[in-house]
This record gives C-alpha cells, structure tokens and sequence, in this order.
C-alpha cells in the first residue's frame, strides 16, 4: 500500500501514546476519583482506614453492579428508567415464589431470573418494534413495575413488605452467594465488590475483545449507517437491556438474602444514579462513546462521596447538591478532553 493511501485511512496512522491517552474514555473519571480520595482523606477523619475504605467500595459495587451495564447501553445509544425499580422486582419475585410456593430459595431466584430477563427483553423489544425513544418506553416500564411491585405485594403478602424466607431451605446458601461478607487482612467485604469486579471484567471484554463489542459502538453511533453494513441493530438493542435486567437480577438477589424481606417501595430514583455514574464514568447521553472501567470508577466516585460526608461529619442533605456537581464537572471535563484530544496529532 503507498504512502499516500495510508495517510488517506486514518486506521493506518499511527497514533501518539498521548492521544492514545487522552481519547480514553474514562481518563475525565480517574482524575476525578483522584481528586474526590484526595479531598476526604484530608477532610475526613478515618477516611483512609481499612474498614472505611470496605465501606466505601461496598457503597460503590452497589451502585456499580448496575452501573455497568447501563453504561454499555447508553454507548448503545439509549437509556433505561425502569432500571431502579427492576431490582425491587427482582427481589419481590423471588422472595413471594419461594414463600408462597414454600419451595426452595433457589427456585425463586431462578423464577426471578426468568422474569428480569423477560423484562428486559420486552424494553428492547417495545423499543426496536414500535421505534418509540428509549425515554417513553421505559419510563411506561417504570410506572408499571412500580404499581405491580406495590399492587401485587399487598394482594399477596397483604402489607407493603414480604415475608421473612430466613428460614427456607436454601437460604444459607443464598446468602453465602449474593449476600456474604469475606475477610482478607482482617478486613470485611461484602461479596457485591466481587460481582461488580467481575461484571466490569466481562464487560471491558464484551466491548474490547469482541464483534458485539463493536456492534455497540457502532449502534450508538450512528444505527442506520450500522445497519447498513450489516449489524444487528435490534439484536444488539435487546441484548442490552436484557444486560441491564441481568445486572437488575444480581442486585434484587442481593438486597433479598441481605434482608430477608423486601419493601415493595424501594428503588425509585436510583435508575437516575446509575445513568450518573455511567456519565461521570465517560458515557455520552448521545451515544457510541464510553466503557465499563469509566462506570465503574464513577461508582467508586458515587461512594467516595456518599461515605466520606458521613465520614466528615457533614450534613447529609448536601449530598445531592455534591452529586449534581461532580456531574456537571465529569460532564465538562470529558468534554475538554475530547477536545484536546482531537487536537493533539
């Protein structure tokens, strides 16, 4: 190939370890996370203990476990509101199989996989058949779990909470898988922060390593140019939101084996901190443009902040306001380096 046609292909130019750099998706979210550490070890007494820091990160990997695969569906170029309310659904489901079938926990929680997964196909589907945005067909989604949650809760349990299933068979183990606490060093962490690493691993290599990692890009991109070389676009639309339901399905089993009961209410709004820390993490809202490390390091960001106010003893009704900064600032910083880095050669 001559010299001429490679300076005509820009894959074929090469391209400086500082661009390389700066064009990384999550680049905004590190220097952030760094900023927000360095910020509460300093203004936070017993901010850098050991146990401070199993609190903080078990903080993040709940919000993390879902943040993830809402960040590769916003690089996928849309969004989901039921997200919050989908983990309570998950929870109510396996626990009211499992008590009012007085069968074995694990039965629920296969049901309950069953059921989120089915959820998360009908957002994909309602989307890519009726071509409605993202934002109608899952916030319907939303409205409607959340008066099942509530609706069915009380036919079934007559109160706004389930019954106890501490004391079915399989629970221990349930427990153990979903809900559990390891020691290392003499530390406690909750077996969450494995999940949550183990779902950023997976999908770094679903959108690195892959062909349907590059479907994703290229469907958040621009989808009829993606369709028209070939991509599954609907396919691939489904696939995420089923993604979304199977992170929805890990959190509910979590939230049932940590308490043994579960309130129908839970869950509102915190579809909003999902879409956040995947935002803060480097996802655009637009599409094409993100990865999983830079969602979970806004996770990590999410529970630097909620933890080291209580840690400083601060006003927790600052908390919001604290949130909506680091948004617009993560916003405007991965916005300043794309810019640089469409400028450096």
């Amino acid at each position: 190939m001559s010299a001429a046609t490679a300076a005509l292909d820009e894959r074929l130019v090469e391209t400086s370890p500082l661009r390389r750099l700066l064009t990384r998706p999550e680049l905004g979210s590190v220097v952030g996370a760094l900023a927000v550490f360095v910020f509460f070890a300093l203004a936070a007494d017993g901010f850098l203990r050991a146990a401070s820091l199993s609190t903080v990160l078990y903080a993040a990997s709940t919000i993390g476990i879902m943040a993830v695969p809402v960040a590769l569906l916003m690089i996928g170029g849309e969004f989901d509101l039921s997200a919050g309310v989908l983990v309570t659904s998950s929870a109510l489901v396996s626990s009211m199989f499992s008590f009012q079938m007085t069968a074995n926990t694990w039965v629920g929680v296969g049901v309950s996989l069953l059921v989120t997964l089915a959820v998360g196909a009908f957002n994909g589907i309602m989307l890519t058949r009726t071509k409605l945005p993202s934002f109608i067909v899952t916030l319907g989604t939303f409205l409607m779990l959340t008066g099942m949650n509530l609706g069915f809760t009380k036919l079934i349990a007559g109160t706004v909470s389930t019954k106890s299933i501490a004391d079915m068979e399989g629970f221990p183990s349930g427990h153990a898988v979903f809900a559990s606490t390891l020691t290392v060093g003499g530390v406690d962490f909750k077996i969450t922060i494995l999940w949550w690493l183990a779902l950023v691993a997976v999908a770094s290599w679903i959108l690195l390593r892959t062909r349907a990692g590059n479907w994703i890009y290229a469907v958040g991109g621009n989808q009829d140019a993606a369709r028209a070389v070939g991509v599954p676009v609907a396919k691939t639309k489904i696939g995420l939101y089923m993604g979304v339901a199977f992170g929805a399905w890990i959190l509910g089993q979590h939230l049932l084996f940590s308490y043994d009961v579960v309130q129908s209410g839970e869950g509102v709004g915190n579809e909003l901190i999902y879409i956040i820390a995947a935002v803060i993490g480097g996802c655009l809202i637009t599409g094409g443009y993100g990865s999983a490390a830079g969602s979970a390091v806004g996770a990590l960001i999410f529970g630097m902040t909620s933890k080291g106010i209580v840690f400083a003893e601060w006003n927790p009704d600052w908390f919001k306001f604290f949130l909506g900064g680091m948004l617009l600032l993560a916003t405007l910083l991965n916005t300043w380096v794309r810019k640089r880095a469409e400028a450096v050669k």
